[in-house]
Parts: structure tokens; C-alpha cells; sequence
């Protein structure tokens, strides 16, 4: 698309996204994903009772009278975004492309981000690293990043989410909020992801088109592999291979959800044709009561 196209798009993006964001952002993103660490704020005098360990000893030692370190809970947080750009992220059926739908998913999440201060940062995979973009803040690094959503051209074709999951690991050493979208067609990823869920909080959010469950009954056709360039016939009138399609899918997501479960990752699965905004409020405020009560 040319740059004026583009600029239309992602101001159409932009407008719709910053609104929904302002809903999910009073709907439960604040209380979902609190800072996680305690932050140095002041000094004041020590009062019986207070933890020793809490002693300000250089402060004590330059007064002759007992201080104690104040801190803060850290509200910050650091949002990254792991997209994956595969060759079966371009696939859709309906009025949006998987690839659409994500940068909209994208934009939603980052826009709430930065509404709770927080900064945000965006890394593109298919079967390598396709781009990095360190967190910031503001409003222009959040256009930068939906622009580059949206103009990805992907060198590669496959899905290494191991691959990804370790670059993040060793690019960001303070805890951050990591949101992993793909339709997770991949395998041998599950130790990566515990190191990764380990250190981070980790939530995998499954963005799939219906065809990808429901086989249409509409003859004899010839399909491509979506990254392997790989052509076979299906007769799509076989009521039996459409069952195990449908069978094919369900254990697969199934399978993918359970392996977040073990390694104490979220998981959240969006079908591409159906509002996500729902889903995500009832996303973030089941998280808010399980913040709340840890």
C-alpha cells in the first residue's frame, strides 16, 4: 500500500482502537496487571515496631538518630508484544485477514497500555526474529508500531515461537507483561515458554478464522500449506474429513491451553470473525479478583 493508504489505515485504526482501549482500560487492564515490584520513595524516622531491616544505616549513621527506608508499590509496567507473522497469519475467510485482526488486538492492548503509563514494545517472528522494537512511550511509538504491523513482509514463512520466546528472554531483564498472538501452529515450545513464563507474566492469546475448525462442503479442491507452499486435493463432501478436521482442531487447542496451564501462562483464544472486545473484558476482569485476592 502506498503512504497515504497506509496513513488512512492506521488513523482508522487508531480511532477505533483508542476508544475501545478507554473501555477496557476502566473495565479491568489497571487492576490486571499492577506493577510487580516495591520502588525506593523517602526516608523517615524509625518508630517501635517498624522492620529493622527496613533501617536506613547511612542516613541513621549522618543524623545520629534511626531513619527507615519508605518504599512503593512500582505501577509501571513493560508491555511486550509477540507477533507472529508466519505465513498462516495472512489466512482468513472473512471480512478481516488473521493479520488485520492482530494489529487491531495489538493496538487495543497498547493503547490501554499507555493510558496506565506504561511502555510497550513490539516484536514481530515468523520463523526467525522479523523485528524489535525496544518498549517506549506515547502515542507516536504506538502509530510506529501499528504501522509496522501492518506493512510486515516476512522473510521467512515458518513458526519458530521457541525461537521468539527465547530472543525476548534475553533481550528484556525486568519483569514485564508478555502477550505471545499466533494460532500457535508449532511445536516444541514448552520449555522455552516456562523459562520465559517463569520470569514474566506470560499470556498466549489464540487468534484462529473459522475455516480453520469448519471444513466447507464445496467439492474437490486444491489447498496450499499456508507456510510451506505444500499443495494436496481435499474432498471437502467427505462428512468423515470434515469431522476430523473439526476433531484436529479441538485437540490442538485444547493441547496448546493445557501446556499454558502447566507453565503458569494465560491463555486466551479469539476467533477472528467475532468481537474481541468482550472477550478481553472478561479476560482482564478475571485476572483483576485473582490480582486481588494474591
Amino acid at each position: 500500500m502506498d503512504s497515504s493508504e497506509l496513513l488512512k489505515k492506521v488513523r482508522k485504526i487508531e480511532i477505533k482502537t483508542r476508544g475501545l482501549s478507554s473501555h477496557l482500560f476502566t473495565g479491568g487492564y489497571h487492576s490486571a496487571f499492577k506493577g510487580r515490584g516495591m520502588s525506593f520513595s523517602d526516608v523517615r524516622a524509625y518508630h517501635p515496631g517498624d522492620d529493622v531491616r527496613a533501617i536506613d544505616w547511612n542516613v541513621t549513621a549522618r543524623t545520629g538518630d534511626p531513619y527507615i527506608k519508605v518504599f512503593e508499590e512500582e505501577r509501571e509496567n513493560t508491555v511486550m508484544l509477540l507477533v507472529d507473522i508466519s505465513g498462516s497469519a495472512v489466512f482468513g475467510s472473512h471480512t478481516q485477514f488473521k493479520e488485520e485482526y492482530l494489529t487491531e488486538l495489538c493496538a487495543v492492548l497498547a493503547f490501554s497500555a499507555i493510558a496506565n503509563n506504561d511502555k510497550v514494545g513490539v516484536m514481530l517472528f515468523s520463523d526467525h526474529t522479523e523485528l524489535f522494537i525496544p518498549p517506549q512511550k506515547g502515542k507516536q511509538h504506538i502509530l510506529r508500531i501499528i504501522r509496522e504491523i501492518l506493512t510486515a513482509k516476512p522473510t521467512g514463512r515458518g513458526t519458530d515461537i521457541a525461537g521468539a520466546l527465547q530472543f525476548v528472554h534475553n533481550a528484556l531483564k525486568k519483569r514485564c507483561v508478555c502477550f505471545l498472538l499466533s494460532d500457535f501452529l508449532d511445536d516444541k515450545y514448552e520449555r522455552a515458554l516456562g523459562i520465559l513464563a517463569r520470569q514474566h507474566d506470560c499470556i498466549g492469546i489464540h487468534c484462529w478464522d473459522a475455516l480453520e475448525r469448519d471444513l466447507p462442503d464445496v467439492g474437490v479442491l486444491r489447498v496450499a500449506d499456508a507456510e510451506t507452499g505444500q499443495q494436496t486435493w481435499v474432498d471437502t463432501t467427505s462428512i468423515r474429513l470434515r469431522r476430523q478436521y473439526a476433531q484436529t482442531f479441538e485437540a490442538h487447542l485444547v493441547a496448546t491451553q493445557s501446556m499454558f496451564r502447566r507453565v503458569g501462562a494465560d491463555f486466551l483464544s479469539l476467533r477472528t470473525d467475532q468481537p474481541y472486545v468482550q472477550a478481553l473484558l472478561e479476560f482482564f476482569n478475571r485476572r483483576s479478583k485473582v490480582v486481588a485476592h494474591g
